[in-house]
């Protein structure tokens, strides 16, 4: 009887000393070997949420920074959705064009967003049609990059005063919606394309109009229609694939800056929250 209460013991100790660390923390992941940390906003009482948004911080800056700059919370109490703002590596992101800390380094920040998405995905029960991203210069880029690698995971993009690095493929499994939003006298990252200078160094990159057109290409759409709005244009087009659609917001004068009124006469914030919530799968 004692040799049996013995083994018993036994196989219950083994499996105990060998269980996995605790968990992180409220606000952490741990991604390839890095916790990784986020800033989350769950509207209030929400039970059901209409959607998960990922909202990017450009170079040098951080998740609370990107919150406080786009007032997005306020779009999402608006909308239902759940927002994460993660936080880059040395403040910025590996987006492809080689000149980041996180890129030379060899960070995937794609893998890391898919598996923050995927965390809170099942724990807000969001379904997977329902995932969209925005950014900021940096945090553009690499919305972009995620759509084109991860398709299968983003519904629809808003990626703002970024675009593409000239070397990054971009083949995307799936249509996904985009607007795009860039102003013309933006000297970081400038609306033709070509040289800029960044966080980390110097890279080339696509011109505004040139990703528009690739994002059009990929999601098959019919011709699009030019048209004013305050302060810029608007080139867009519906009946894409799969009931995607695409749009490009040009906002005459505007530079380096996430589009807010009065001063760019658009607000960036809430026409990504609209169109957020018109683009499910």
């Amino acid at each position: 009887m004692i040799a049996i209460v013995a083994a018993f013991l036994f196989v219950f100790a083994v499996p105990a000393a060998q269980a996995p660390a605790s968990p992180d923390p409220p606000g952490a992941i741990t991604f390839g070997g890095i916790q990784r940390t986020y800033l989350l906003h769950v509207p209030a009482g929400l039970e059901h949420p209409n959607g998960l948004v990922l909202n990017l911080h450009g170079g040098s800056q951080t998740g609370p920074k990107q919150s406080a700059q786009t007032n997005f919370n306020a779009v999402a109490d608006r909308y239902g959705f759940v927002v994460a703002y993660p936080n880059g590596i040395d403040l910025s992101w590996a987006d492809g064009r080689g000149a980041s800390k996180p890129d030379r380094q060899g960070v995937d920040d794609v893998g890391f967003l898919a598996a923050l998405i995927g965390r809170l995905t099942r724990a807000y029960r969001i379904p997977p049609g329902r995932v969209f991203v925005t950014g900021m210069s940096a945090g553009a880029f690499m919305t972009n990059r995620l759509a084109c690698e991860r398709a299968d995971l983003v519904a629809a993009i808003a990626p703002v005063a970024g675009t593409l690095g000239s070397g990054v493929q971009c083949n995307p499994s799936k249509p996904v919606a985009v607007l795009a939003v860039h102003g013309t006298s933006d000297s970081v990252v400038r609306y033709r394309g070509g040289r800029m200078i960044g966080r980390g160094g110097a890279s080339t990159v696509v011109a505004a109009p040139t990703m528009a057109d690739r994002w059009l290409a990929f999601d098959h759409c019919p011709p699009a229609v030019q048209a004013p709005i305050p302060g810029g244009e608007r080139l867009s087009t519906t009946g894409c694939a799969a009931g995607t659609e695409v749009a490009f917001v040009t906002i005459d004068g505007w530079g380096h800056t996430w589009p807010t009124v009065p001063k760019a006469r658009f607000d960036a914030s809430a026409a990504i929250g609209q169109f957020f919530a018109a683009h499910s799968r």
